[in-house]
């Protein structure tokens, strides 16, 4: 995920279009019917935040670098796959936006599949298409697998249960990696949060209700399958600036919380609670490293 910052920036853009109307608590309750103004509204203001992004990265990301003929690279051993977790995650969030803020306006669940959950990837496609005609990246197909996954995540559970069971959420905590390699893996936390793979934790995230049925367990609560990886100073361990890494897949077992599941008649709570809601929420974990070593966290990030 070459330029985490755009997908987590485009992410929040349009969750913040949809918090900042949030004053009356009348105006956030979806349309039972088409809204034609709501939806006119949503369709604007998301193809000037998308077209938006797209010329900014233009010129302003891929105008520092050389062009070249449309080329394709292979970059699917580089991070532990860690970008491409990222990829996932943005595409699955961004369609899962899309599709909310279209049900928001009354526009029918088929729509509502076709034209809002594939608004990560059709974003995400056309990031790649700037990395083919850039001589310092390519179009990776690898890359697009990982988007093709996360929106294939929503739309499967909307055609298979009509709602979300499980959801793609995210973690981060500071390591020591990042003030190594400072202009790689960011400078400060900010930059870190979104350039350091190492701190980073994506998670699948299942609601246990929703599978068991049962009144014992509140509706809320979930189960977390975690994947992180450490020791990573560069894409490729055979660097020869950095040949002695230590590089190590973590996979984790916690509980969370689905922040969409909390009752409540306010439709400005619901509408915190769906934008929070891509976070992981921290609890006891614990985890299993490739070198078989267990650990465990009283609350983990």
């Amino acid at each position: 995920m070459k330029r985490s910052f755009s997908y987590f920036a485009f992410l929040f853009l349009v969750s913040g279009s949809l918090f900042s109307q949030s004053k009356l608590n009348t105006f956030l309750k979806p349309s039972d019917t088409l809204n034609v103004s709501r939806r006119n509204t949503v369709i604007v203001t998301e193809t000037v935040l998308g077209s938006g992004s797209l010329i900014g990265l233009n010129q302003l990301w891929y105008a520092d670098y050389p062009r070249s003929s449309f080329k394709t690279l292979n970059d699917s051993g580089e991070w532990l796959q860690m970008d491409k977790m990222g990829h996932m995650f943005s595409s699955y969030q961004l369609g899962r936006i899309g599709a909310s803020t279209l049900s928001w306006s009354g526009v029918s669940e088929k729509d509502q599949l076709i034209y809002g959950s594939t608004l990560g990837l059709g974003f995400l496609t056309a990031v790649e298409v700037l990395d083919g005609f850039s001589k310092e990246w390519g179009f990776s197909w690898t890359d697009m697998a990982a988007n093709t996954v996360g929106t294939g995540l929503y739309i499967g559970q909307e055609l298979l249960w009509k709602e979300q069971r499980i959801v793609l959420k995210y973690s981060f905590h500071r390591t020591k990696f990042a003030k190594q390699r400072p202009n790689k893996l960011g400078d400060g936390l900010s930059e870190e949060f979104l350039k350091d793979y190492n701190g980073q934790t994506y998670w699948l995230s299942a609601n246990i209700n929703s599978f068991l049925k049962t009144e014992t367990i509140p509706n809320w609560l979930n189960f977390a399958f975690g994947y992180g990886a450490e020791g990573m100073l560069t894409g490729e361990a055979s660097d020869p600036l950095f040949l002695n890494q230590n590089r190590r897949r973590q996979f984790y077992l916690s509980l969370d919380v689905d922040l969409t599941k909390i009752k409540t008649k306010s439709n400005v709570l619901k509408t915190i609670f769906d934008v929070f809601n891509v976070i992981k929420v921290p609890f006891p974990t614990l985890e299993l490293n490739d070198n078989g070593r267990v650990k465990w966290y009283p609350v983990y990030f």
